[in-house]
């Protein structure tokens, strides 16, 4: 899975997945630009990918606005010449329930992942198509995004609206021959440290210690690493056919998720539906395939 010439942009790089991301990228030959809001967090980044023989820049940019954006092309292009793939990485939590959510809370977190994705890609398919040599840009959604999660109406109102960005960028930047693909990663870092059921799995790794079947495998949960293989898989000449998808990754899982569709579909009989007609048919016909709220997991045997 050689990236040897490719120049990556990575956003939100300096720890977690995306300095995993970083790494990974950088170790198959692909040139990096480190993203983080923090100068010596980037810096270490950068320092750990040149020690391991990699080739990498720092930009110290908070992701959300469009110059933040611009900076980050122009840096890729300015040291390395071009750029062929990002990677929307950056976030930030503010978790709390819906009555106790402040607007600053809901507008920080829709800021940095919502609209970041959209300036980042943005900037990134404008060079990519000035170009003419195609490209891949990669987003970070979240399982949070496609089932919801308690405490979290900012987190997957972005994370599902970056999937839903990356189904209408990859129609339309086919033509260009960019690839716009979503990633859906499980795995230990701050962003799921709090998370209580998962605290002893994070802890685990965090002392060393090997995590069970049932955490890397049913709830498909483990290190930062077991994520970034799937980013260098799709930053590949190899995932030139792919795009439009949102691909799970974590420990030992790899899954595609589907968009939503209509599971039961019922027609009236031209005089549309009634608030009564629907209370008859609801009980033998929809109740059924009522979809669940929050991921579902198989208990641990």
């Amino acid at each position: 899975m050689e990236l040897t010439g490719k120049v990556a942009v990575v956003t939100g790089s300096g720890r977690g997945l995306g300095l995993a991301y970083a790494q990974e990228l950088a170790r198959r030959g692909a040139s990096v630009v480190v993203n983080d809001v923090d100068a010596d967090v980037a810096q270490a980044a950068v320092e750990s990918i040149t020690a391991a023989g990699g080739a990498a820049v720092a930009e110290v940019v908070p992701v959300g606005g469009s110059e933040a954006a611009q900076a980050l092309v122009d840096r890729a292009v300015s040291d390395f010449g071009r750029l062929d793939v990002l990677v929307n990485n950056a976030g930030i939590l503010r978790d709390t329930t819906v009555w106790k959510m402040t607007d600053e809370q809901f507008d920080a977190v829709i800021t940095t992942h919502l609209r970041g994705t959209f300036t980042c890609t943005r900037a990134a398919a404008i060079r990519m198509r000035e170009q003419g040599d195609g490209g891949r840009i990669i987003a970070i959604g979240s399982p949070t995004g496609q089932v919801g999660n308690f405490g979290q109406t900012n987190y997957a109102a972005a994370k599902a609206g970056i999937v839903g960005m990356v189904r209408t960028w990859a129609m339309e930047l086919a033509r260009a021959g960019i690839t716009v693909n979503a990633v859906v990663p499980v795995a230990a870092t701050a962003m799921t440290e709090t998370v209580p059921f998962l605290k002893p799995y994070v802890e685990a790794l965090q002392n060393g210690d090997p995590l069970p079947p049932y955490a890397r495998k049913q709830l498909g949960f483990g290190s930062a690493q077991d994520v970034a293989g799937l980013v260098a898989f799709l930053a590949s000449d190899e995932a030139a056919g792919i795009t439009g998808q949102a691909i799970g990754i974590g420990g030992d899982r790899l899954a595609l998720w589907t968009h939503p569709t209509e599971t039961v579909v019922e027609f009236a009989d031209g005089t549309g539906w009634s608030a009564e007609a629907i209370a008859d048919i609801w009980p033998t016909t929809f109740a059924a395939s009522k979809q669940t709220v929050g991921q579902q997991f198989e208990p641990e045997s």
